[in-house]
């Protein structure tokens, strides 16, 4: 007698769990961007190769097997920021729990920057806001960013309202492009950085904000940015954008998420 029910195992149920999480994390990853199209062709081309496979269509079933089989490192290629970012959420949340390991004992002083480095950081972007002094400031957490360092002129000085202000003083020679703060100290400044291909962004936001969210879609890195138009503050994080941020949240914002 022919089975009326498929049987289901405990292992089913966990197998399509987790392939619902990883398809969920890519779609968060791709969403907004032009490779979210990519993405949705692949997707419904793997649908169908699922359904000829249970249709034991021979034929056809073996040229969309070739095309996925040669098509993996065509993928890897084009998605290849997409992977970029997902394998740091990986390696970012790994981190985060291992709150006493002993590396972090030892080196977080080294790591973070301190309690006086973020009010003078506050306090130059208070004044530059004030003056609508346009500036782009990057504050590494686990990932290094020795590559966009090494794009500008290095610095490595100590954090003071009074330096990084001059430094995005409009007739500055480094005033364009980014700072880069790393182990409490300003280590470069005049950094090139890569540009969000997010569709969804605001077009009244310049280069800045879209280098801010470029980074920050790369690499763990927190991002504050000072519009030179408007004045206004915006931090970046995780590929998120937070515009109009009151001078009084920031130093907050900096102490849970930088320190």
């Amino acid at each position: 007698m022919t089975a009326l029910f498929i049987q289901v195992r405990f292992l089913d149920v966990i197998d399509i769990f987790l392939v619902a999480i990883i398809f969920y994390e890519i779609y968060k990853l791709v969403k907004g961007t032009v490779a979210f199209n990519i993405f949705m062709g692949i997707f419904m081309i793997f649908i169908v190769w699922l359904v000829v496979k249970f249709l034991k269509m021979e034929l056809l079933g073996s040229i969309l097997g070739q095309l996925f089989g040669v098509g993996a490192i065509a993928i890897i290629i084009v998605f290849q920021q997409e992977v970029r970012r997902f394998l740091l959420m990986l390696g970012s949340r790994y981190r985060s729990n291992r709150r006493f390991s002993l590396e972090n004992l030892f080196s977080s002083q080294f790591k973070f920057a301190s309690e006086p480095s973020l009010h003078e950081i506050v306090d130059a972007c208070r004044q530059m806001s004030e003056n609508r002094t346009g500036a782009l400031i990057v504050l590494v957490r686990e990932s290094e960013l020795q590559e966009y360092v090494e794009s500008g002129e290095i610095i490595d000085g100590t954090i003071t309202s009074e330096l990084i202000r001059s430094i995005f003083f409009k007739n500055s020679p480094l005033h364009d492009g980014a700072m880069i703060i790393s182990l409490n100290r300003i280590k470069a400044a005049r950094c090139i950085l890569p540009l969000s291909q997010k569709l969804e962004i605001n077009p009244v936001l310049g280069l800045r904000h879209r280098a801010a969210i470029g980074i920050s879609e790369q690499t763990d890195a927190y991002v504050i940015v000072v519009s030179e138009e408007t004045g206004h503050i915006s931090t970046s994080s995780s590929g998120d954008l937070i515009e109009n941020v009151p001078i009084d949240e920031l130093f907050n914002n900096l102490e849970s998420n930088y320190r």
